[in-house]
């Protein structure tokens, strides 16, 4: 359990963040009390963990069933080549470990389901999403929602990406439902129409770029500064190096959060 008082260490360690007017003391004494859920700790998580682990973001969940592999190593740079075999939650916390030593790790070597979502995600105060499939990003953001919980969710193209941050459980300042990830994208794709990583290919960097701006996200919630991406989507074309918002509102005819909603629970997943 977290002491009460910062050492002089942390205080140390942290000390360009608590000159920082946004952040300061009270900020850092937030990121440590925070409590993040990582899902995935791949292209996307790897930068996410890293980040807030140097941040100083107290505890860290990490869920992923998959072992590393060479190919992994191209852009999932919290794990090394000695890690290959190894378990990525079992990686990721040894190298979160030598990174930041005052940062509790929990492993969930794991796949997210229906059945685990709620209790996983229940225990957590925001969650980052760096799943690799439709599946998963669905469910995660469906189960956000029923858990009451902020989700900043991000995904990879070959050689672009998205980035927004769900609200989906609260209303905006004028009284209205912030949108849900189903306002942007209603259902998946059908099968098969998106080729995966392994087959499209996906550029290293920059996963790191996105998995960074993802940390950059949370913390700004966590501390509470600056204008959040809740109802923005931010676009990234790395071929131009060009970066885009566009805005999003709730949709009253969406599936999850709709004036008709159809998804009561996550058996949908099921």
């Amino acid at each position: 359990m977290l002491s009460t008082e910062p050492s002089a260490e942390e205080l140390e360690r942290y000390a360009r963040h608590i000159v920082l007017r946004e952040v300061g003391g009270p900020g850092q004494a937030a990121l440590r009390r925070a409590r993040v859920l990582v899902v995935g700790a791949g292209g996307l998580g790897a930068p996410v963990l890293l980040y807030l682990a140097a941040a100083g973001v107290g505890t860290l969940g990490v869920v992923d069933d998959d072992v590393v592999a060479l190919s992994n190593l191209q852009r999932q740079v919290i794990h090394a080549t000695p890690d290959i075999g190894a378990a990525k939650t079992d990686s990721a916390a040894a190298t979160i470990g030598r990174l930041n030593p005052h940062v509790a790790v929990e492993r969930h070597n794991v796949r997210l389901t229906a059945k685990n979502a709620l209790d996983l995600i229940g225990n957590y105060d925001i969650v980052a999403d760096g799943s690799d499939n439709f599946a998963t990003r669905y469910l995660v953001s469906d189960a956000c929602y029923f858990a009451k919980k902020p989700l900043v969710t991000a995904a990879l193209g070959s050689f672009d990406a998205t980035l927004t941050t769900i609200r989906a459980h609260e209303r905006s300042a004028d009284d209205k439902p912030n949108p849900s990830y189903r306002c942007l994208f209603p259902d998946p794709p059908p099968p098969g129409s998106v080729p995966a990583c392994a087959e499209a290919g996906v550029l290293g960097a920059l996963a790191g770029v996105i998995g960074s701006m993802m940390a950059l996200e949370i913390i700004r919630e966590i501390v509470g500064f600056g204008e959040n991406l809740v109802g923005r989507l931010v676009m990234v074309d790395a071929r131009a190096m060009r970066f885009e918002t566009f805005r999003y509102a709730w949709d009253p005819e969406n599936p999850l959060s709709g004036e008709q909603a159809t998804i009561r629970d996550l058996s949908v997943h099921a």
